[in-house]
C-alpha cells in the first residue's frame, strides 16, 4: 500500500511496458521461493520486498488498460479484471490439485513459474505501450492522496468491494454452518462465485458501451442487492448457492468501472487517481475483515451479510459519479 503514494512517480518517469516486462515475470519465480525461506524473519524481508515488486505491475495494468480504452472505442477494463477472475479460480483449482497430489508447496510453484515465466515475457515484451492520458494539473503532487472525487468512488465501491470480500473469507464457513451438507458442497461456492463474476466481467464491455458505466452498474447492484438478501435468508444450499451467483453477477464490474472512472477524471495523471483509488479501498478492505469477523463470532455468520447491504443502497445513488466527464 505504500507503493501506492509514490509509485504514480515511478510509473510516469519509467513508463508501463519497462515496468510490466520486468515485474510479472520475476513474479511467479518470487513466488516459489517463498517455500524455501529458512527463517521467519527472511520469509517476512522478502515479504517486504515482494509486496514493492508486485504493487507497481499492479498499477501499471490497470493504467495501459485505461490508455488502451482512452486511444481506441473499444473498452476493455472489464474484460482485462475478468481474466484476472479466471485466473484466481484456475490458481484455486491447481492448487486443490497439487494439495491432492501431495505435492510440496515449492514443487507446486516451482512448475508454475516455469511456463509463466516465458509466457509472461513473451506477453510484455511485444507490448506496444497506449500513449498517457491529457490531463489539467499545473503542478503534479509528489504522493498520490485521495481527493473528494476518488473518495466518492470509494464509497461507492465499499458495498460491493465489502461484499466481494466477505464472501471469500466467509462463504465456506457460512455453508458449513447454516446448513448439512458434505465437505466438497461447502467449498463449491468460490469456484461459483468466481465463475459468475469471470463471465460477468468478460461480457461487460459490450453492456458498458452500449447503455453505459452508470445503468450498467444500477442494475447489477440490484442483482448483487438480491444475491445477499438470498444468503441471508436461505433456508437451504441451493437458495445459497443461487445467492452467491447473483452475488459474482453483481459485484463483477463494481472495481473495474471504479478503476475507468477514476482514471478518466483528468484533473492530475490517470496513474495518481489510480493509485490513490487503490490506496483508499485497500485500506478499507484491510480493516473490514476484523469488523465482519466480530459480527460473525458475536452475531451470526448470516449478519455478517446482512451487514453490508445499507452499503449497496448507498452504492445504487453514488453510481452517478462513474459518468465520465467531458
Amino acid at each position: 500500500m505504500l507503493v501506492f503514494l509514490f509509485g504514480s512517480q515511478v510509473l510516469e518517469a519509467v513508463g508501463t511496458k519497462p515496468i510490466l516486462a520486468t515485474c510479472i515475470p520475476g513474479l511467479p519465480v518470487a513466488t516459489a521461493l517463498f517455500a524455501v525461506m529458512p527463517t521467519p524473519l527472511t520469509l517476512f524481508l522478502f515479504f517486504v520486498v515482494y509486496a514493492l515488486f508486485y504493487s507497481l505491475p499492479n498499477m501499471a495494468m490497470n493504467i495501459e488498460a485505461d490508455r488502451v480504452e482512452a486511444s481506441s472505442p473499444r473498452r476493455v477494463m472489464n474484460s482485462c479484471h475478468g481474466v484476472w477472475s479466471f485466473g484466481y479460480l484456475l490458481a484455486t483449482l491447481l492448487g486443490t490439485l497439487a494439495t491432492g497430489l501431495h505435492m510440496t508447496p515449492f514443487m507446486h510453484l516451482g512448475l508454475l513459474a516455469l511456463p509463466l515465466v516465458p509466457i509472461a515475457l513473451w506477453v510484455t515484451l511485444g507490448l506496444d505501450a497506449a500513449p498517457s492520458r491529457p490531463h489539467s494539473a499545473h503542478t503534479v503532487r509528489r504522493l498520490s492522496l485521495p481527493t473528494l472525487p476518488i473518495l466518492l468512488l470509494v464509497a461507492f465501491t465499499i458495498g460491493p468491494n465489502m461484499l466481494e470480500g466477505s464472501l471469500r473469507n466467509w462463504s465456506i464457513i457460512y455453508m458449513r454452518d447454516s446448513f448439512l451438507a458434505p465437505g466438497w458442497v461447502d467449498t463449491l461456492t468460490l469456484p461459483v462465485f468466481l465463475l459468475a463474476q469471470s463471465i460477468g466481467r468478460l461480457s461487460a464491455d459490450t453492456f458498458v458501451a452500449r447503455h453505459g458505466p452508470v445503468r450498467v452498474a444500477r442494475s447489477l447492484n440490484v442483482a448483487a442487492f438480491t444475491g445477499c438478501l438470498l444468503v441471508v435468508v436461505a433456508p437451504n444450499l441451493y437458495v445459497a448457492l443461487a445467492g452467491f451467483l447473483l452475488v459474482g453477477i453483481g459485484v463483477c464490474t463494481s472495481y473495474p468501472l471504479t478503476t475507468s472512472a477514476a482514471a478518466r477524471l483528468g484533473d492530475r495523471p490517470s496513474s495518481q487517481n489510480v493509485a490513490s483509488l487503490t490506496l483508499a479501498v485497500q485500506l478499507i478492505m484491510l480493516a473490514s475483515p476484523a469488523l465482519l469477523g466480530w459480527i460473525a463470532s458475536n452475531v451470526s455468520i448470516r449478519a455478517t451479510f446482512g451487514i453490508i447491504l445499507p452499503a449497496i443502497v448507498l452504492s445504487q445513488w453514488l453510481a452517478r459519479y462513474l459518468k465520465p466527464k467531458s
